[in-house]
C-alpha cells in the first residue's frame, strides 16, 4: 500500500463486525437466512489494510522454550484478515451495515445506512 496518504476506514478499534468472507462467514441456517455472530475488533493495521478480529483466523504457533518462556510448547494466536472481509455491525437493525461520514460541528461522524444511527 501506498505510503503517500493515510488509507481511511469506516472501521476503528472496539467495533462489532461481522466476517463476510472466509472460514469464519456466517452459516445458513434451515431457512436459508444466515446466523451472524459479532465480534469485536481489537486492533486496526492501517498500512497493511487488515484488521485483527476476536476468535477468527486463529493459528497454532510452535515456540521453543526460551529465557521469557521456559516452557514453550503451541500457542493459539489471531491473525490478521484483509479489512475487505468484515462489515460493521448495526446493532439497532441487528444487521450488517455500510457506513457514510457525515461532518457534524467540525468532527465526522459515521453513520449506519440502514438505520441511520451514530455509530
Amino acid at each position: 500500500m501506498s505510503t503517500r496518504f493515510k488509507p481511511k476506514y469506516n472501521i476503528k478499534k472496539g467495533d462489532l463486525v461481522i466476517v463476510i468472507a472466509g472460514d469464519a462467514k456466517p452459516q445458513k441456517d434451515n431457512n436459508g437466512k444466515p446466523e451472524y455472530k459479532p465480534r469485536v475488533v481489537k486492533e486496526v493495521l492501517l498500512t497493511e489494510g487488515k484488521v485483527i478480529v476476536e476468535g477468527v483466523n486463529v493459528v497454532s504457533k510452535h515456540t521453543k522454550p526460551s529465557a521469557q518462556n521456559t516452557q514453550g510448547g503451541i500457542i493459539k494466536k489471531e491473525m490478521p484478515i484483509q479489512i475487505s472481509n468484515v462489515m460493521l455491525w448495526d446493532a439497532k437493525a441487528k444487521a450488517p451495515t455500510k457506513v457514510k461520514r457525515v461532518r457534524e460541528e467540525g468532527k465526522v461522524a459515521r453513520i449506519s445506512k440502514k438505520s441511520g444511527e451514530k455509530i
